[in-house]
């Protein structure tokens, strides 16, 4: 009984918490930094001392108390009677004049990221600059911390610093080493869902029920988040602890779209769903909300708007064609007192109206060939004038062509075309 007990005691343990003091995963050699390791244990594995195993990469130190001052680079991890592994810390040593230190915890969005550049053996740092990703970012002139105050996804990368140090006059511009820097997601995007009704806890209430779902960090599942939820642009109820909101039943028929937002309690992050948009009452509640949506959806709904629920447009229908009695669309004829068959696509207009709009098209064709004729004419007179003044003059004394003329004015640009 008493060793079923234990093993259910050392199930649920969880692994230590692994810290480092100072608070930076670079140092210069020679230097140490010290290790410690803090779990929470049953009173019942209290009674008995609890010693500290130790793992340099998968070698075991032969130390056992509960902290222990390191200065060899690598990968440094601890485990306590019965509770599974610590999470690593990877330290390193470096021979360079100048390093930038991070902190070796993992930052999350909302949280402050501190990057410290330091001189060998804490020397002074001039004209100090700030990189990240190859652009920098800050500069100050002499040693000082750089600090994001509320770090987002973007600012993950990798940073680097350089600055001039007086040794004992001052140096040219030295480079630390550039280190990977990652800031965590605190939660991810939260997904708005319509609930059926044997979802909705306690008696069904009149309207439609919508939850804004997200999803903590293991690490952070015990941050408190509020929740906003917004129709269009209008907010339908502000930030309150409660996941939920019920649409009035009058507005579930005016087909609106929603979307919710979720946010820390000091509103450092916040993130918004993507819409989605109502059915109706008379539909069923299988809504579907576009929570990752696939090319094909994208394409349909650029910029992540509302879908649009208007009418669709009414066709126009083509006017229909009188069929002529006793003819079909080749033309063949029928008996008298025979009408035609009427099995098969109706027939196609006779070619008759067709060619008489054509006769009548004729002459506006006609005119307009002619008048492109005598354009083409004027223009090469005009480009001959332009190039070849005297040709134009040997050209004036020519017979007249049996179409058209040209009459020249001598004191003006301008020529007109007589027909003939």
């Amino acid at each position: 009984m008493w060793a079923l007990m234990a093993l259910l005691l050392l199930a649920t343990l969880e692994k230590p918490i692994l810290s480092l003091h100072p608070p930076w995963t670079t140092i210069f050699k020679g230097e140490r930094v010290t290790l410690r390791c803090d779990g929470h244990y049953p009173l019942l594995l209290e009674l008995r001392p609890i010693s500290t195993l130790w793992y340099l990469g998968h070698l075991l130190l032969p130390s056992h108390k509960k902290s222990i001052e390191v200065q060899t680079p690598g990968v440094y991890r601890c485990q306590t009677r019965g509770a599974p592994v610590s999470d690593p810390i990877h330290l390193s040593v470096s021979n360079d004049w100048l390093i930038l230190q991070v902190p070796y915890t993992a930052v999350f969005e909302g949280e402050p990221l501190i990057m410290r550049c330091r001189g060998w053996y804490d020397k002074m740092v001039y004209k100090l600059h700030y990189y990240h990703d190859g652009q920098a970012v800050r500069y100050f002139h002499s040693s000082t911390n750089y600090t994001v105050v509320q770090a987002r996804a973007s600012d993950s990368g990798r940073y680097q610093c350089s600055g001039t140090m007086r040794i004992p006059v001052e140096s040219a511009p030295m480079f630390s080493a550039k280190v990977a820097v990652t800031v965590q997601e605190l939660f991810q995007t939260p997904v708005l869902r319509a609930l059926r009704p044997q979802e909705v806890r306690g008696a069904a209430p009149r309207g439609v029920t919508l939850r804004c779902e997200t999803r903590l960090h293991p690490q952070k599942r015990d941050t408190p988040l509020q929740f906003a939820f917004y129709k269009y642009s209008r907010a339908a109820r502000r930030f309150d602890w409660a996941a939920e909101y019920t649409v009035p039943e009058p507005e579930v028929e005016e087909l609106d779209a929603y979307w919710c937002e979720a946010a820390t309690s000091t509103r450092s992050v916040r993130k918004r769903s993507p819409w989605l948009q109502l059915p109706g009452q008379s539909s069923s509640l299988e809504l579907a909300s576009i929570s990752a949506p696939d090319p094909q959806a994208a394409a349909l709904a650029p910029g992540n708007k509302p879908l649009s629920f208007r009418k669709p447009p009414v066709s126009r229908s083509v006017p229909s064609v009188t069929s002529i009695p006793n003819a079909t669309s080749t033309g063949l004829q029928f008996p008298a007192g025979h009408g035609a068959p009427t099995a098969g696509p109706p027939a196609c207009a006779p070619p008759t109206p067709v060619g008489q709009s054509a006769r009548a098209l004729k002459p506006d064709v006609d005119l307009l060939l002619r008048e492109m004729r005598l354009l083409k004419g004027l223009l090469s007179r005009v480009v001959l004038e332009l190039k070849e003044p005297q040709a134009l003059s040997e050209l004036r004394g020519t017979p007249e062509t049996p179409t058209s003329h040209l009459a020249v004015s001598p004191g003006t640009p301008e020529s007109t075309a007589v027909e003939t």
